[in-house]
């Protein structure tokens, strides 16, 4: 024991202790009292059932059994996000409203949207990030384009003749495949669908020749033998694609890794106390094997980051989507 202490009293270091503690935990003390008295808010921007849906109401469910506060979830859709953001962004910053946020809000609208509601990075303060959908290309099967160093080729050879779907103009599906474009030194043909489904559906058919989206929505139709995965832009090869190399793998090219991101947020100014304890608490879920199971099953990874690194994240993200959109001259519809 430290000298000093000894020379204390027993009781007093006891009542010293005591004193230390109550001053650790008085910031949570306002935070608590505020959010106690009524649910807590995550704003969803996306319909009910899909993947960043689930991946918001199971991280609310986990929220509400951990920290014994109500955790419910409110889905707000259209413009990509930015209608959600904004309410949130405008929301009393006292711990009860949160949003589940996605680049398209965050770090891709600021760069196509002349207006915008809200500053993206002001507005908002980072919590945790807790998922990743990794991004593919892909083809029909009987497509003659087998590896993706063949459909490079064959654009090389005839610019802006090969085809490409995404989920939809200004959508990280279509900026992706415009990243790839730009990397490789290509000009494809860019037909935006209103979501994956569609667009799915044509590739297969046979209507458009390739497609750039989550690999989630692609493992139907590939475990169907109707399409086919070239590559993946993430880090590393995807597991249970097996033998799909990554697109850097397949190019050569440095800077194709997309993380396509899921994070929570919050107001700015919302109590920096309640925020440092609901990315501990996100962490620790994220880190969970149920969880890392239950993200892989959907589609997704666990990505868990804490405040700091989510910013980085997103840093790099906003600068990634701005270069591409410039070079590109990419205008909102």
């Amino acid at each position: 024991m430290n000298p000093l202490l000894q020379m204390i009293p027993s009781l007093l270091r006891r009542k010293l202790s005591w004193g230390l503690f109550a001053l650790a935990c008085a910031p949570l003390a306002p935070v608590a009292a505020q959010t106690a008295s009524k649910p807590i808010k995550v704003v969803i921007p996306f319909a009910p059932g899909g993947g960043q849906d689930g991946i918001g109401r199971y991280f609310a469910n986990q929220l509400t059994n951990r920290m014994g506060l109500s955790f419910i979830v409110e889905n707000k859709t259209g413009a990509g996000g930015v209608i959600a953001a904004d309410q949130v962004a405008k929301a009393t910053p006292d711990g009860t409203t949160l949003f589940l946020a996605t680049g398209g809000a965050i770090s891709i609208a600021p760069h196509l949207m002349s207006k915008m509601p809200y500053q993206a990075r002001q507005d908002f303060v980072s919590i945790a990030m807790v998922a990743d959908t990794p991004m593919a290309v892909a083809v029909r099967t009987s497509s003659p384009y087998r590896t993706l160093p063949d459909l490079v080729k064959a654009a090389k050879a005839q610019p802006e003749q090969i085809t490409y779907a995404s989920t939809g103009n200004g959508t990280v599906s279509h900026l992706t495949g415009e990243l790839f474009a730009q990397a490789v030194g290509i000009k494809l043909s860019h037909v935006p669908y209103r979501g994956a489904a569609p667009a799915i559906v044509d590739v297969a058919s046979g209507q458009i020749e390739s497609i750039v989206t989550s690999a989630a929505s692609l493992e139907t139709m590939v475990a169907g033998g109707k399409m086919r995965v070239l590559a993946t832009f993430t880090a590393a090869p995807i597991p249970h694609l097996a033998g799909v190399p990554t697109v850097q793998q397949a190019t050569g090219e440095a800077g194709l890794v997309v993380p396509v991101w899921v994070g929570f947020m919050a107001p700015a100014k919302t109590p920096p106390a309640f925020v440092q304890r609901l990315s501990a608490e996100l962490m620790a879920i994220c880190q969970m094997p149920e969880t890392q199971k239950r993200l892989l099953e959907s589609g997704a990874q666990a990505a868990c980051a804490g405040t700091a690194d989510f910013d980085r994240v997103i840093a790099e993200d906003s600068q990634r989507w701005k270069r591409v959109i410039q070079r590109g001259n990419i205008k909102a519809e």
